[in-house]
Parts: C-alpha cells; structure tokens; sequence
C-alpha cells in the first residue's frame, strides 16, 4: 500500500497554527515567535515532513546552488577551503558544485557554461589565472551571478576577495631564516602569470633587503606550486657552485619536492640547507623533517568568501567590490636550523 508524503496542511494540522504560519516559520523563522517556531519544527520532525528546496527556489528564482572554481584538484591545499564553504552553505541549504578550470585556458566554454544565473546564484573563484574571457563576463553584469575570489585574485581589482595577507607572510618566511644566520637567501617562486607569486615575492625581496641582504639572481628558482617543480629546483640548487644555505619556497607542495630530491642526493635538511614552506597543508607536521612553514587560515578563507556571497545573493544586491585579509603565522618545525648549529 503506497504511504502518502505528508503536506504542509499536516505540520499545520499538528502544530496548530495555520499553513502560511507554517510556511514563513520554515521559510522566515525570524518573522515568527520563538514558541511558534518550535512548534512547527516539532510538527514537521513529527510528520516527516521535509521542505522542498526546489520547488522553493524556483519561487525565489534560485538555483540553491553556488559553484566553486579550482584551479586543481588534485592539490590538497584546496581541502580545507572547500570544507569551510561547504560548512556556510550548509547552513543556508546551498550545493556547492566544484568545477576544475585547469583547461579554462584552452576550453573557456567550460567555465562559462556556469556563469549564468540560471546554472548558480553565485561563483566563488579559487583560481586568480581565469583567462580574460571568463573575466570580462564575470564582469559584465549582463546576468552574471555574483564572484567572489578566495585564496586567490585577479590583480584587476574588478571582484570581491578574501584572501591571506601574502607579502607579510613571505616576509616573515625571510626574517625567521634571517634570525638563524643565514645571509644567502634563496627563492623557489610559483608560475610566473599567477599573482601569488608576484605578492609573494615582492614581500621576501622587501624583507631580504629591509635586513641588510642581498639576493643572488642565481638563487632564485622558478616553479609552478607543484612537488615536479620542488624537486626541480633541487636538482638546480645542486648544480649551483655557490648555493644558498637557505631557502624559501612559496608553497609546502614545493617545500616536500625539493627536500625529497635533495634527500635522495644524500643532502641533508635542515643540516646542509633550511628550508620553509607556505600554507601548512595537513602534511606539513609529518613531513620528514616537519615542515617550518607560514600558515593560511584556509578553512576561515573559504568560510568568509562563502559568507560574503551569500549575504549578497541574500539581499539580490550587486557585490560591492570589497578585500578581505586574512594574518598569517610563522609555524616553526624541524627543517630549519640556526647557521653552525
């Protein structure tokens, strides 16, 4: 015998209260009573009765849902980002859809496909690489959910961002190495086009000068964020006659790819050279040495873009352009050393 779903009517019904009481206490519990509030939920737990998010965001011309654009993946610094906006948007009953735009540049209809209202009520975007043509439609205000960046930017200044105070951190990464002696500084750098880079780089040379250094251009090393491109930079470092006793890398992925190349050449961290990292991914304090390295709040970074988009969506206002920065912390473990220690 096939069992009907209960109905609105039948919370009513239970609760007492009429069904349009029902309806904005499930839909707008702060325009009821507190004792009325819950006592439709209790009707509504009672009933079995559940709220049906499409038929309700077809009313309020939604999708319920928000998509998240990264860059990759695969990397798990991401991890901890998409957990702090799954925990906002689980609160407001929003998917997250995640989409991987590392072929944005050579397949831009696969991310633009999403920017439209009609696919999401709003974009937050971990990948400050978008190319220009996914830009200028995100822009363009002809229909375009809102974008909020995370993490990442576009150096533009055309959205919203919420991201880790990146110069300080890369200038702590030096000053820290600078307090253990270390006089020859070097630098493994991320893609050249991504603006991480450029801000981080910007804050260690700043810092490398402010103590009175200077910085080899032999010791600067180019990467892409990748473990491939860590040990990369090993093999150069290696190949170098006069190498630097230090090094700062701008990500842990990096970080672990250099350390490991050099382990395996039999060159010891931090005892011939010191390494640090940037983001203290989950890995970083069993790394073999612990990883030194300047910490993200990543989870905080996702839940405030995921905030920040749904305060907009929330009101049907047009985001004004607005940054959000987020401090950094010097995580001190074993694979830095003082000079002759």
């Amino acid at each position: 015998m096939e069992t009907k779903a209960p109905r609105i009517t039948d919370v009513a019904r239970l609760a007492g209260v009429s069904t349009a009481t029902v309806s904005r206490a499930l839909s707008k519990p702060e325009t009821v009573a507190e004792s009325t509030r819950n006592a439709v939920l209790a009707a509504a737990e009672k009933s079995g009765y559940r709220v049906n998010l499409s038929a309700r965001n077809l009313r309020r011309q939604r999708t319920g849902a928000i998509v998240v654009l990264v860059p990759n993946l695969g990397n798990p610094f991401f991890s901890e980002i998409l957990a702090g906006i799954e925990t906002a948007l689980s609160e407001v009953d929003i998917n997250m859809l995640v989409v991987d735009t590392r072929q944005a540049h050579t397949k831009p209809q696969l991310v633009l496909e999403y920017l439209h209202a009609t696919r999401a009520d709003g974009i937050i975007a971990l990948d400050g690489s978008l190319p220009d043509e996914i830009l200028s439609v995100a822009s363009s205000g002809t229909g375009a959910p809102p974008i909020i960046f995370a993490c990442e930017w576009t150096p533009k200044g055309e959205f919203s961002s919420v991201r880790a105070n990146n110069s300080l951190g890369a200038a702590m990464a030096i000053e820290h190495l600078a307090e253990l002696g270390h006089r020859q500084i070097g630098i493994l750098a991320g893609p050249h086009e991504n603006v991480l880079t450029h801000t981080r780089s910007a804050g260690a040379k700043t810092e490398i000068a402010r103590q009175g250094l200077e910085l080899d251009p032999t010791h600067v090393f180019s990467g892409d964020f990748s473990l491939e491109s860590g040990a990369d930079a090993a093999q150069a470092w290696l190949a170098l006659e006069c190498r630097p006793s230090a090094m700062f890398c701008q990500s842990d992925q990096m970080a672990f790819g250099f350390i490991s190349e050099l382990t395996r050449n039999n060159v010891s961290v931090p005892g011939d050279v010191s390494v640090v990292g940037f983001d203290d991914i989950d890995i970083a304090r069993r790394f073999i040495p612990a990883l030194t390295t300047i910490r993200q709040p990543r989870k905080k970074l996702g839940l405030y873009a995921a905030e920040m988009l749904i305060n907009h969506v929330g009101t049907n206002t047009s985001p004004a352009i607005e940054t959000t920065i987020l401090e950094v912390d010097l995580i001190m473990r074993g694979s830095t050393r003082a000079v002759g220690n």
